[in-house]
């Protein structure tokens, strides 16, 4: 439990801690995955863990973790039921709602988590306004986010260059110009664009 303390703010810390004498699981730090910030699984030996990324923010450890929590916690209330439908939805707002405070976010991000939180999805990336909230102290000053740009406009992302061509509902039809193929990015995706 002392470990994860360095990943969350302060203030969250008991009630975190409340959370997880009641479990009856692992919390498993990992290096940075381009898919996902964590996850909850059974493992085959019947234990339960859950899985964070180490590279988030101090907030958005915080948001992952309980986020995942709430998979657990739903998973032993009702079984197998649709990962992100009503039943975690709601087990996700209750278990978030001592967090909702000035005291552990800060306002630039906390109406922004309330709104999410009204009918929360999958990934809080799929949230731009809340995604950008929550990484305003990370964005690396060499990148812009792929929204940001011009159609037209030509970008690194994992050493591929790429033309952004349209805006698609959340993410942007991009061209891969080396290989000609097409592809959707996240709206919120950093990118280092060409001088």
């Amino acid at each position: 439990m002392e470990a994860l303390d360095n990943y969350i703010p302060e203030q969250a810390r008991a009630q975190i801690h409340s959370y997880l004498n009641a479990g009856d699981f692992t919390v498993k730090i990992t290096k940075q995955r381009a898919t996902k910030h964590g996850d909850f699984r059974r493992l085959k030996n019947g234990t339960y863990q859950i899985t964070i990324n180490e590279n988030l923010n101090p907030h958005q450890f915080l948001l992952t973790l309980v986020h995942e929590i709430a998979h657990y916690k739903t998973y032993k209330l009702y079984g197998r039921v649709q990962p992100h439908g009503t039943a975690w939805k709601n087990t996700f707002r209750e278990l978030m709602l001592p967090f909702v405070r000035p005291a552990i976010y800060p306002n630039t991000i906390l109406p922004h988590l309330a709104q999410y939180l009204r009918n929360p999805k999958a990934s809080t990336d799929s949230d731009p306004k809340l995604s950008l909230a929550l990484k305003q102290d990370d964005l690396d000053s060499d990148k812009n986010y792929i929204f940001e740009l011009s159609f037209g406009s030509e970008f690194y992302l994992k050493n591929r260059k790429f033309t952004l061509l349209e805006k698609k509902r959340t993410r942007f039809l991009c061209l891969e110009i080396a290989t000609q193929k097409k592809y959707l990015i996240n709206q919120n995706t950093e990118v280092s664009v060409l001088s």
